[in-house]
């Protein structure tokens, strides 16, 4: 049987679901597809749904069962090889829940990153001290500081993400709320408003502020990010969470939607340049 992953990694998950398009698209079900590999149904239910990881000899007896071209096989392969590779995020196993995982691995495989926050600063931009104070909020009785101190230092690792030689694009949209929420002193903000000011600076980093003046706009529920990558293999995935958790939606339908709700705050938002002079403006205030 093979072997489980506390968590996938996007490479996984959209290797797995097109494993199944694959098979969908040959005319076979799951069962036919197990008697080829001398498994049990459950076991390509299990690799269609990322919660094992994707053993490479099975796959290339999926593939040729398919009747997949050879070159595209080959392909196919080597990105499962590079999808079963472990995320450097597995070194925070202790403190990173399964449901984020997924999101870090999305981000950092992704060729555009477009989100809207509503509440905070996203964690990709976000000061140490700031993200300490927002940790320290949203986790009042269920951790304590090394635990907190953890998650800032995941949170800082991920922030490499915006150095590398090709970073990705990263489009944030956030509403007006989050510069005028106080979090923690005033040296704190200041210091925040400033990174936001410098990264705004950034030619693969677009800033928008969703301002009050503009009035509702589609996005106002909850806070979410698309992700869209290079490679025509993976889809385009959204991440949006609750409380407790989180939702990844693949469908074209809602990938679609939230796309469209994006473009749409986008065109109503402040500008780029509008909004480093509301980020000037408010660091003054501070």
């Amino acid at each position: 049987m093979s072997e489980r992953r506390p968590a996938p990694t996007v490479g996984q998950v959209v290797l797995g679901k097109r494993l199944q398009e694959l098979r969908e698209a040959s005319g076979l079900g799951r069962e036919e597809a197990a008697r080829a590999l001398r498994v049990t149904a459950a076991t390509v239910r299990r690799m269609e749904t990322a919660e094992v990881a994707l053993k490479i000899p099975y796959v290339q007896v999926l593939l040729e069962t398919y009747g997949v071209p050879e070159d595209e096989a080959e392909a196919f392969v080597s990105l499962a090889e590079e999808a079963n590779q472990p995320g450097w995020w597995q070194r925070y196993h202790d403190v990173l829940p399964d449901w984020f995982s997924l999101y870090v691995s999305l981000e950092g495989a992704a060729r555009i990153v477009r989100s809207y926050e509503p509440h905070f600063v996203p964690g990709l931009l976000q000061t140490e001290e700031y993200a300490r104070a927002v940790l320290e909020a949203g986790t009042i009785g269920q951790t304590g500081p090394e635990t907190i101190e953890r998650h800032v230092s995941l949170r800082m690792e991920r922030q490499r993400l915006l150095e590398r030689q090709d970073p990705p694009h990263l489009w944030v949209i956030m509403d007006e709320t989050v510069l005028l929420r106080p979090v923690s002193g005033g040296e704190v903000m200041r210091d925040q408003l400033d990174k936001l000011l410098e990264f705004a600076e950034r030619d693969r980093v677009t800033l928008q502020i969703a301002e009050f003046v503009s009035g509702p706009h589609p996005g106002t529920y909850a806070p979410f990010t698309l992700f869209r990558f290079a490679e025509p293999e993976l889809p385009d995935m959204v991440y949006t969470e609750y409380l407790s958790g989180a939702l990844y939606l693949d469908s074209r339908k809602e990938v679609a939607a939230h796309l469209e709700v994006l473009d749409h705050m986008s065109t109503a938002a402040a500008s780029a340049e509008r909004t480093k002079k509301i980020l000037r403006e408010r660091r003054e205030d501070c």
